[in-house]
């Protein structure tokens, strides 16, 4: 930033010639672009605003109605200041017509009581304005820097955020044009009371530019979008006007954002992509209060306070090398989700959890049913997408906390139905049959000792030797004990695939060909499952 007067009159070249303000001191304030020495009366003409003008008034007029003008002329073209060394023209005062013309224009007027070498203050105002040049010019190519590795590697629009916010330790805001947050880095502050009717708050900030800082609000406001098409506002949050620093990050980094949209390919939009976040946040624990992720959903429009709450997990029954692309379909699964929701009245969260499901958190509206609104849901989603899917629905939970749970039972379920698909329109943990039963059990100590007496060799043996055994096993109870059909979805070939099975009867000390063995083992591979998925 520039040298105000106030840093010009600290600066011990000036503190020399004893300074004193006898105009302006409310100004000092203003920022020095460059210092000019000029003892002609006409000089506004030959500046270009900001200027602190330096004279020892030789060649000022007598007349007190020119001296007026001419610090009239001076405000109007933009002068900074003016520094009137006394002792030459000016013995011990000013004319009291300079000082109340200086006063009537508001531009700060400075005496000299001492001599005091131009030169100097010159050269130490201007060495001050280049440093300061010279910092900014730094710190712009480090912005350049990072943001072109952050365009490069295709960066998040969190991981953009997370770099302007440690770049100015500010909290920093995404939202759309409907003014639904889809990131938020809040810098260590509460993110409840940093998106507490974030809505409305965000609709009285309208500035008239693409980048504006709104006093009112503490807001910097940039427009983000490219090819004359806006899609959303990056916000930072100031305590006070923002540095120029700051106006550069802002724009770079909208500019990251627009960047990155317009290069995604097949991928979920920046609305999804907001919605995963928090649904993933909820499950692995990473808000610390539940009250922050309920926060942070009314901030994209889906109230969560005060609601019941299912979980729903859909997976697509195509596998990738049968669509297009695996990672599109599912991007374009999830669209079609979050519109059957919408065309249902239904405000939920919608994104992907994976690379093969899509998670709905929904809220029941007051005095509805979970299954009807499932089921117009699946019908409604079966209308928007082509493919066939499976949607599969957790239990219904009264608060955020037990949300968790409620998804791992939807994930099981949609698990298990998308292999064997029937048709139906939600499936539910009842409809896992002995999966659903194992699962109600994951808790009891007696099915983990179950589990652990039929398979605890096996996992040994694998840990130890990073063998892959156990796969082998479940693919040879999967495929009905044909050791053929077995041996192709292992993609080995058959004596190498009979070999394992006897390393298999050598390490469990059981026989694979009796139907009661194998029934157990299969028993306990399903509990493994259950086990390992309640603790991921």
């Amino acid at each position: 930033m520039l040298p105000t007067i106030a840093d010009v009159l600290a600066l011990e070249t000036v503190r020399r010639g004893s300074p004193r303000v006898v105009a302006g001191a409310d100004r000092l304030d203003t920022k020095v672009r460059w210092v000019h020495v000029g003892e002609i009366a006409d000089i506004a003409h030959l500046l270009r605003g900001g200027e602190l003008v330096l004279t020892t008034g030789v060649a000022l007029p007598d007349d007190p109605e020119k001296l007026a003008d001419y610090i009239g002329e001076l405000s109007q073209v933009g002068a900074s200041g003016l520094i009137v060394e006394l002792g030459r023209r000016f013995v011990r005062e000013l004319p009291a017509a300079v000082v109340k013309s200086a006063e009537e224009h508001g531009l700060p007027l400075i005496v000299l009581t001492r001599e005091t070498p131009f030169v100097q203050i010159t050269e130490s105002v201007h060495s001050r304005i280049i440093d300061i040049q010279l910092e900014e010019l730094r710190a712009s190519e480090q912005l350049h820097e990072v943001f072109t590795e952050l365009s490069v590697e295709g960066a998040s629009p969190a991981e953009v955020l997370a770099q302007v916010s440690r770049l100015s330790g500010r909290p920093v805001l995404l939202e759309n044009l409907a003014h639904q947050v889809l990131a938020c880095e809040p810098a260590g502050r509460d993110a409840g009371s940093l998106l507490a009717g974030w809505e409305s708050r965000s609709r009285a900030v309208a500035p008239g530019e693409r980048t504006a800082y709104d006093p009112a609000s503490g807001w910097l406001v940039t427009m983000v979008g490219a090819r004359g098409q806006d899609w959303g506002r990056l916000i930072l949050l100031c305590e006070a006007p923002p540095t120029p620093r700051d106006m550069v990050l802002a724009e770079r980094a909208a500019t990251t954002l627009a960047l990155g949209r317009l290069l995604e390919r097949h991928q979920e939009s920046l609305e999804r992509k907001a919605h995963g976040t928090i649904i993933t946040g909820i499950l692995t624990h990473a808000y610390a209060d539940p009250e922050e992720a309920a926060a942070r959903a009314r901030a994209v429009g889906v109230p969560l306070t005060g609601r019941r709450l299912v979980s729903v997990v859909i997976r697509p029954t195509e596998t990738a090398d049968q669509a297009l692309d695996g990672h599109a379909q599912l991007g374009e699964l999830a669209e079609a989700t979050a519109a059957a929701c919408r065309d249902e009245r239904l405000p939920a969260l919608v994104g992907a959890l994976d690379q093969e499901r899509i998670g709905v958190l929904l809220p029941l509206p007051p005095r509805a049913q979970a299954d009807p609104a499932l089921t117009s849901l699946s019908e409604r989603l079966r209308t928007l997408w082509p493919s066939s899917f499976v949607l599969a629905a957790g239990s219904v939970v009264e608060s955020l906390r037990d949300v968790r749970r409620s998804f791992l039972e939807a994930e099981q379920v949609a698990d298990v139905a998308v292999r064997q698909p029937d048709g139906r329109a939600v499936y539910r943990l009842p409809d896992l049959r002995l999966r659903g039963l194992l699962h109600l059990l994951r808790d009891d100590a007696r099915l983990q000792t179950f589990a652990e007496r039929e398979l605890g060799a096996l996992l040994a043996h694998d840990a130890q030797r990073g063998g892959d055994l156990t796969r082998i096993l479940r693919v040879y109870l999967d495929s009905g004990r044909n050791k053929a059909v077995a041996a192709q979805r292992a993609h080995l070939s058959r004596p190498a695939f009979y070999d394992r099975l006897r390393r298999l009867e050598r390490i469990l000390d059981t026989d694979l060909d009796d139907v009661e063995s194998c029934l157990s083992l299969h028993v306990a591979l399903l509990a493994l499952e259950s086990f390992r998925r309640e603790t991921r």
